[in-house]
């Protein structure tokens, strides 16, 4: 299955794209880089893609197990390599849930299944960074 995606310059650096869904994003750089703020990043973009991919997985894996939380946050962290063409070599997952009776043991599976069989962004980002992830649980 192909997915197209197509990326278009409206000024300066900013480009909107579009996502299959048909939703649209603007992409931009900083006022440095000649931007204007007025968009995401591409490379914070990959950081969000891989937390959305997972987080899909976990919510989805969660509610098959019968598991309520009441909030669930991704925190993730890459960092860049010195060089050009910079790229991530080093990223950190902190996966976050809260709630008053959060089953440990079922929330930390549905986090191995999807960093370890169904995440397809982790996979790739596998091929080029050091992974690590990190489960904290909040009771409330």
């Amino acid at each position: 299955m192909n997915n197209i995606v197509t990326t278009e310059w409206q000024r300066d650096m900013v480009f909107e794209s579009n996502n299959p869904s048909g939703d649209i994003i603007k992409i931009d750089s900083n006022e440095e880089f000649g931007g204007t703020n007025s968009g995401l990043r591409p490379k914070a973009l990959m950081l969000s893609s891989l937390a959305g991919c997972s987080g899909l997985d976990v919510v989805s894996l969660l509610k098959k197990m019968k598991v309520n939380i009441d909030d669930f946050k991704i925190i993730t962290t890459g960092e860049l390599t010195e060089e050009h063409p910079k790229y991530y070599n080093k990223v950190k997952i902190d996966y976050h849930f809260y709630g008053n009776d959060l089953h440990e043991k079922k929330i930390n599976k549905a986090v191995n299944l999807s960093i370890e069989k169904y995440c397809g962004v982790f996979e790739m980002f596998r091929h080029f960074a050091k992974m690590e992830t990190e489960i904290h649980l909040h009771k409330k």
